[in-house]
């Protein structure tokens, strides 16, 4: 593992043995906060009115998609339960420097330094509205009872890791989805739309971050055949 300085100047980490940037290049944070914070999270809360929202996230990695996110939330009094997978967590040295500190304020940055290694073995409650939960667990095995209204998908991409691409496991994470929820990930391809279709999702091509010039936002149609 080594700390890489992206486009705007905050920092990735590059996985040698996987051949992937966690983060895009050409920006970590505003990649983060454009895909998941803003063309996730806050498209869900605006659609629907809300002031509370659950989020899993496939690809917990180095907290950042949380991070932003549970600063966003708590600054603006939204009661948020987020669950990040992750079959490799990071180790808490690694997570403590990685700079995001100086993207989210100090309360959210100490509450999750401090908080890191407890989320990894039960929920917690890391902000007087924001609680996290990490499953050290491979993508396949999660189960949950509860139903999520917002799912970030993270993973390495395809050419890397195309194992988390696959039919079955994006079937499986989308049956913790409720109907009405939102999917958003970096990604667009045909067979992604396609399978996404399959699964009774209305796929949107949404603009990309820098680097990108589409990203995928699905939302979860409402019938029987969504309920798990």
């Amino acid at each position: 593992m080594e700390f890489v300085v992206t486009g705007d100047g905050s920092k990735t980490l590059y996985h040698a043995e996987i051949g992937e940037h966690y983060h895009s290049k050409h920006g970590a944070v505003q990649e983060s906060r454009h895909v998941f914070l803003q063309s996730g999270f806050t498209f869900f809360l605006e659609k629907e009115k809300t002031t509370s929202a659950s989020i899993l996230e496939v690809g917990f990695g180095t907290g950042l998609n949380f991070l932003l996110t549970a600063d966003y939330a708590h600054a603006r009094g939204i009661s948020l339960t987020y669950c990040g997978i992750e079959a490799f967590p990071l180790p808490e040295h690694i997570v403590c420097h990685t700079g995001y500190e100086q993207v989210v304020a100090d309360r959210t940055w100490d509450a999750f330094r401090s908080s890191y290694g407890q989320a990894l073995q039960q929920e917690t409650q890391l902000l007087s509205t924001v609680r996290l939960a990490i499953a050290h667990t491979h993508l396949l095995d999660f189960h949950s009872d509860q139903l999520f209204d917002v799912i970030y998908f993270d993973a390495f991409a395809a050419v890397h890791q195309p194992e988390m691409w696959t039919d079955e496991s994006l079937a499986h994470v989308c049956s913790f989805l409720r109907p009405g929820g939102v999917f958003v990930t970096y990604a667009i391809t045909g067979n992604l739309k396609r399978t996404m279709k399959a699964l009774g999702f209305t796929i949107e091509k949404a603009p990309g971050a820098p680097g990108k010039r589409e990203m995928l936002r699905a939302v979860k149609q409402v019938g029987p055949d969504n309920w798990r």
